[in-house]
């Protein structure tokens, strides 16, 4: 293989100057930092063992919501939502009228590490489990980019590659199966291991995780053939680090049922029609999590209308009086854990303003938000419901298969986030 280009690059703020060996960051989906350690204390995962005795394994703290979208842009751009702009995985387009997916790269306010390190000679490879993400991680870049999901409709005009399927030596695979997320592993080493790819970005799916929890024969198997994926990706000379969008949670009630708070009609019931509740976990992956997480956006009927002429009260007034009834009556919740209106939520959560609700609503660790139970079809849920968006599934791994510069190991013992992760894979490690 020939030597991978060493030229700086900067973007969004920063300046990356990778070394002369293949770079590998992974985004493993849902993977709360328990998945490692039950399958580490079976020793099922040599390679992390030894991935993390001679690098470094800790927790970052992830961007909120704890969603797909939101982590993947953040990882990919290096910042946060506030800046690239992608704040759920579906919002509430207020000009349009329309409510819309955030899986397209218009969405997208910064350009990506991925594209900056192309520019600047690296042959980079991108492969996703999930087909939505795509179009944001392929932004403006010159290289491959492809879904295991799709994996046998890569073309090179679109994709920057053809025949993966040959290339990977194994067929497309289901996207609800633990395959959809080891064949990114798979195909992330092919590339390597064939010189077509020297700085990699895989990022899986969390169906495994929404499906079992980290002690299940299921995630243990699932784990143990990730490690022998790392093992393929340290034995080719790569810098490996991982981390993940989010973690995962149980979201039940006692009796096993799902643990929900429809805000909708709660909301209508104590105040009035005209609510519009917002989840921006919504995507297509139904069977994942019913579209229910622990994060949600409240649009006010009052913000929402026009002023009556016969009154000739302002809508301004009328909604703020009415969003410090609702958000006081929503902190008196059960299972409500922050509320916080729009600003204050752009302020301290890093959300682009523009594209958030008038009140912000975040639950408990075993509790999600819904809008009615007619919107959610629940039947389609794989097993007991388990779940992201909230405070409790912020923190996720922080793993690097190389010792860490002095001030790169401060930064990891204090509050680093996981949008950092190419930071410290190219600047950060000991060389």
């Amino acid at each position: 293989m020939i030597a991978p280009a060493i030229n700086p690059f900067s973007v969004n703020g920063r300046t990356y100057a990778p070394p002369a060996r293949p770079i590998v960051v992974i985004c493993l989906d849902g993977s709360a930092d328990e998945y490692f350690d039950a399958t580490l204390a079976r020793g099922r995962m040599p390679n992390l063992q030894r991935l993390a005795v001679r690098g470094h394994r800790g927790l970052a703290r992830g961007a909120l919501p704890s969603f797909t979208n939101v982590n993947n842009a953040s990882i990919v751009t290096g910042v946060p939502p506030s800046v690239h702009g992608i704040g759920g995985n579906f919002f509430y387009d207020v000009a349009t009228g329309q409510e819309v997916m955030m899986n397209s790269a218009k969405y997208l306010r910064a350009e990506t590490i991925l594209a900056a390190a192309a520019a600047a000679g690296r042959k980079v490879g991108v492969i996703t489990a999930k087909e939505k993400l795509r179009d944001i991680f392929s932004h403006n870049l010159k290289g491959i980019a492809f879904s295991s999901e799709k994996a046998n409709q890569a073309k090179p005009e679109t994709h920057g590659i053809a025949e993966v399927e040959k290339i990977v030596g194994r067929p497309t695979p289901q996207i609800y199966s633990g395959d959809a997320s080891l064949y990114v592993f798979w195909a992330g080493a092919a590339l390597l291991e064939q010189g077509l790819a020297d700085f990699l970005y895989l990022s899986t799916t969390d169906y495994m995780q929404h499906a079992y929890p980290p002690e299940s024969p299921e995630s243990l198997d699932f784990y143990a053939a990730i490690d022998h994926e790392l093992g393929r990706l340290l034995d080719l000379g790569a810098i490996v680090a991982l981390t993940a969008d989010h973690g995962m949670n149980a979201k039940q009630k006692p009796d096993g049922s799902p643990n929900v708070i429809y805000l909708e009609s709660q909301l209508t019931e104590k105040f009035g029609p005209g609510f519009r509740v917002i989840l921006p976990i919504t995507d297509p992956y139904v069977v994942h999590h019913g579209a229910l997480g622990s994060f949600a956006v409240v649009h006010l009927p009052a913000l929402n209308s026009s002023p009556s002429p016969a009154s000739g009260e302002r809508v301004g007034v009328r909604g703020q009086a009415l969003r410090e009834s609702v958000r006081t009556w929503l902190m008196d919740l059960p299972g409500i854990t922050e509320v916080y209106d729009r600003e204050t939520a752009a302020r301290k959560l890093e959300l682009p303003a523009d594209r958030l609700g008038e009140l912000i609503v975040l639950s408990g660790r075993n509790v999600v938000l819904g809008r009615t139970p007619e919107y959610h079809d629940l039947k389609a849920l794989h097993g007991g419901l388990r779940s992201h968006g909230g405070r409790y599934e912020e923190m996720v791994p922080l793993i690097l298969s190389e010792p860490l510069k002095p001030e790169y190991a401060a930064k990891a013992a204090g509050d680093p986030r996981n949008f950092d992760i190419f930071d410290f894979a190219i600047n950060g490690i000991k060389t």
